[in-house]
């Protein structure tokens, strides 16, 4: 049996090894015109439009999932904080800090994962760079991708905007992801495979810019889910009021958070968007969202009101009110 190759120290030197795991892996999985030349700079054409720019690192155990990985993880959740900004995505850099002693097989999968996300999302990965940590001093993979999008002129969706009387709207179930994650992790196994909603938000949010002036704001909700989003929102000088049960939870996140007394809303999501618009937009809106895959189960959840207290308050399936605080600390740890 051929023994198991592995990331040593060399492959982050800057030697054949690293050439090799380069161009063996990397450019074999990503290659493209702009990444090819493997210059100190990708060139790029003018977009001749705004730009949108961002950048995150991602960390999450156990690197594969129901559902997903770091690679794609990495590549979508760039991709959303593009998306919600009305941003088109067009370029991605992806830096790797790899430890030494990681399975170079493991890392040929989350190339793979990263391919063929980018081509979902239609997004070039046009720069990047490799480190390697000496064993023990990480923890298997890190992933840090930035992303260039662009924005037509005129076009303006920001916190700014929001106005009392402004509808909250999901674009689907919360919660999947941190649950996926998190069953995998723990080991833990329930009726219903909990799956992560990974997914590029791009199409999704392209619907809705033709109809742009009802839309203020948008968020995807990741560390934090949309409890973090709509106290986000409630500081703007709002008092925010949601409804359980308008807010569409799978049973079988229901399940799994009611077992480990987690509450879904504070779970991440990685393929959904909270958006507050116009309450005369707002069903619009939500048929606009139905019309898509990832937004068939796309619901009106909440409202902005006026209020000197920025608090967000859930109305609960008993008719009970209770406050939704911003989250003190992460539920679940190393999710993204």
């Amino acid at each position: 049996m051929m023994k198991q190759r592995l990331i040593t120290l060399n492959h982050g030197s800057g030697g054949r090894l690293t050439r090799d795991l380069i161009r063996d892996i990397l450019l074999n999985q990503l290659g493209n015109d702009f990444l090819n030349p493997l210059a100190d700079s990708a060139i790029l054409p003018p977009a001749g439009r705004r730009i949108a720019f961002t950048t995150d690192s991602y960390i999450v155990k156990p690197l594969f999932f129901p559902g997903g990985d770091i690679g794609r993880l990495a590549v979508f959740g760039t991709v959303n904080d593009l998306s919600v900004m009305g941003a088109e995505p067009k370029y991605l850099s992806l830096g790797f800090i790899i430890e030494e002693g990681f399975p170079i097989c493991d890392f040929e999968k989350i190339v793979s994962s990263i391919r063929d996300a980018a081509g979902c999302a239609g997004v070039k990965v046009v720069t990047g760079d490799t480190k390697v940590t000496e064993r023990g001093k990480g923890d298997g993979i890190y992933i840090n991708t930035s992303g260039i999008g662009v924005m037509e002129d005129g076009l303006d969706v920001s916190q700014e905007k929001i106005k009392t009387g402004d509808r909250i709207v999901v674009s689907g179930t919360i919660g999947d992801h941190g649950a996926a994650v998190m069953s995998k992790r723990e080991g833990l196994s329930f009726e219903g495979v909990v799956v992560s909603d990974c997914a590029p938000l791009t199409g999704l949010v392209k619907g809705l810019l033709p109809h742009g002036k009802g839309i203020r704001f948008m968020r995807d909700p990741t560390r934090g889910g949309i409890a973090g989003v709509l106290n986000e929102v409630a500081e703007g000088g709002f008092e925010i009021f949601v409804n359980e049960e308008d807010i569409p939870v799978k049973e079988e996140v229901k399940g799994f958070c009611e077992i480990l007394g987690i509450d879904p809303l504070y779970l991440a999501c990685e393929g959904r968007v909270v958006i507050v618009c116009d309450k005369d937009a707002a069903e619009d809106t939500v048929k606009i969202l139905r019309k898509h895959p990832l937004g068939a189960d796309a619901t009106i959840v909440g409202k902005v009101m006026g209020g000197d207290k920025s608090r967000v308050y859930l109305k609960t399936s008993y008719g009970t009110a209770r406050i939704l605080d911003m989250p003190v600390q992460d539920n679940l740890p190393r999710i993204c």
